[in-house]
């Protein structure tokens, strides 16, 4: 009798890849000017902008190279050259688009900035940064005005719609509906420097990620994996056709939002939403169901929160998901459960950071049989190394460790061919005493802890800074938070040490509540007691604290370092 079971093709898929990056490669021109120079291609619909009310607003590949064009040529007009840093401080909206477009086109190195930064974190980058211009909407020209002063190097602010009479110049009249004239294309080397995108902060200041050209190529194997094929026939050598619509809430100012989603989905020729409102787990569901979405990219935190609103999401919902993929935290046993059994899709699960992107990760095909591609996903695991990536995890001297050891998830800087990969940043931008830091040898270090197992799956165990010790026990915060999360009064966990002078540390949890609960001396004596029947007894939490909501970044990442700290000034102050 066949086995059942999905085939494991990963040993395969990592001997016969091989790497082909060609010298001249650009960005912009693979995702937008290739598609609207062909005549069948070029009314195919590239971006999807979702409204509350009425029909959505769609936009061609022509259209988007029309106003990519247009803003080359504004930006021209104004001084910028190749290699000058301009900002862009824009949700996610057709003009972001065009805008990345037109400023990677023309050989400038594009440095996305969220809306959600207030004067002081905006200050901070366009000073270190040297930005030259910035585009601007009516969500982040007020912050932008209120900081225009300290940042000498700021000498022209595009203004977009309402945000227009209080910049210098407006965003072009009519881009994207009439024709332009067309931008030369500039001749770029696959290694010069395409996006200047800041880390988040989690572990210290924000250094500011150098990303060349090539490192879209390097991208591309983790996003056809994680979004299981992207709609494509993995049978057909050179497949050209893919019905995929994809869509994810995360900020096309960050690493998740455009090197996984806008920029690989139109490399690819495809169609993605664009919503610039805020998150919430109706809008995800109705939002899928209109554009019949089927592939995404959702945070576990946005997971989550799906799961405790709708628990069988299909009585109310059409979904049409062919893949998920997830990142930033430890998805866990119960959101991945909750993917497979109510959404109908086996989570692929990813890790990567802004210098170097997608380079671990899943790709179950959903549990199904296909040609020669794919393996399965573990539940709560992080996945493997994905093919044309070298990844292992190294001790402090850059050695592998055994299995079932935590040491750091580094990449090696050629694959297991000796092939150059092209997914590394240049370095951190005007430090390079922090980018030699990142580096043991030819491993580059993330400072993410993990543990391998027997069949070369890697296991999550949190920020190197998150774990910490109790009672002598070494305590990973991933696993009590997932063990939280599945009691159903919590809708999210997280978990850090409380300074005790007995134990070095107390593990404590900060908890919200799922709507429909109350804290409570009993709830909190229910929640310990649900953690020691599921966990080791030392890694219940002996303190509980119920918050309304949890600090994140904004790329959607816990930020347990503030809470951390907030325990250790408390402590001082005992």
């Amino acid at each position: 009798m066949a086995s059942s079971l999905p085939e494991d093709h990963y040993p395969r898929m990592v001997r016969e890849f091989g790497w082909k990056v060609p010298r001249h490669f650009n960005m912009a021109q693979v995702c937008a000017a290739r598609w609207a120079q062909g005549t069948a291609a070029a009314g195919r619909v590239a971006i999807i902008e979702h409204v509350d009310q009425g029909p959505a607003r769609i936009h061609s590949y022509a259209q988007l190279q029309q106003a990519a064009d247009r803003v080359s040529h504004m930006l021209k007009r104004c001084g910028v050259k190749p290699g000058d840093r301009v900002a862009l401080v824009l949700p996610q909206r057709f003009e972001t688009a065009a805008a990345y477009i037109g400023i990677l086109q023309m050989g400038a190195v594009a440095m996305p900035l969220s809306i959600l930064f207030g004067p002081e974190a905006l200050s901070y980058r366009l000073i270190d940064s040297a930005a030259v211009a910035a585009v601007v909407d009516e969500q982040s020209v007020e912050n932008l005005l209120a900081v225009r002063q300290q940042c000498p190097a700021l000498t022209t602010l595009v203004g977009i719609g309402a945000a227009a009479s209080a910049c210098d110049l407006l965003w072009p009249e009519g881009a994207g509906r009439t024709p332009s004239r067309p931008w030369p294309p500039h001749k770029t080397l696959a290694t010069d420097p395409a996006v200047l995108i800041y880390t988040s902060g989690t572990t210290g200041p924000p250094k500011g990620a150098l990303i060349p050209h090539q490192a879209l190529i390097g991208n591309l194997t983790g996003f056809i994996c994680s979004q299981n094929w992207f709609g494509f026939d993995p049978s057909q050598p050179t497949p050209h056709e893919s019905d995929a619509v994809f869509w994810s809430p995360a900020d096309w100012a960050w690493t998740g939002g455009l090197m996984d989603a806008l920029l690989p989905t139109l490399y690819f020729g495809r169609p993605i939403v664009a919503w610039a409102g805020r998150f919430s787990p109706d809008l995800a569901f109705e939002l899928m169901q209109q554009h019949r979405v089927s592939h995404t990219f959702l945070f576990p935190t946005a997971l989550k929160a799906m799961m405790k609103a709708h628990p069988r999401p299909r009585e109310r919902y059409r979904i049409d998901l062919q893949a998920i993929m997830s990142a930033g935290e430890a998805v866990g046993d119960a959101v991945f459960t909750y993917c497979r059994d109510q959404l109908g899709v086996v989570v692929n699960e990813m890790f990567g950071q802004t210098e170097i992107n997608y380079i671990v990760g899943n790709c179950a095909m959903n549990d199904r049989r296909h040609c020669g591609v794919g393996w399965p996903a573990k539940p709560g695991s992080m996945g493997k190394g994905y093919p044309g990536h070298w990844v292992d995890v190294i001790d402090e001297n850059g050695h592998p460790v055994p299995d079932g050891v935590p040491g750091d998830v580094a990449l090696h800087r050629t694959n297991q061919h000796g092939q150059i990969d092209p997914i590394f940043f240049l370095g951190y931008w005007h430090q390079p005493e922090a980018t030699a830091h990142k580096y043991t040898g030819d491993w580059c270090r993330t400072g993410d802890l993990a543990v391998r197992d027997a069949d070369g799956y890697l296991w999550y165990q949190g920020r190197a800074d998150d774990v910490f010790k109790s009672a002598g026990y070494r305590i990973g915060p991933s696993e009590i938070e997932n063990c939280l999360v599945k009691h159903p009064a919590v809708a999210n966990a997280a978990v850090v040490p409380k300074p005790d002078p007995e134990r070095g540390a107390l593990v404590k949890a900060y908890v919200v509540l799922a709507p429909g609960h109350t804290a409570s001396e009993a709830l909190i004596a229910d929640l310990q007691a649900h953690v020691r029947s599921l966990l080791a007894p030392y890694e219940y939490p002996k303190e509980i604290e119920f918050i309304d909501a949890l600090p994140m970044t904004t790329t959607g990442k816990v930020q347990r370092r503030v809470l951390r700290l907030q325990e250790q000034e408390r402590a001082r102050q005992r």
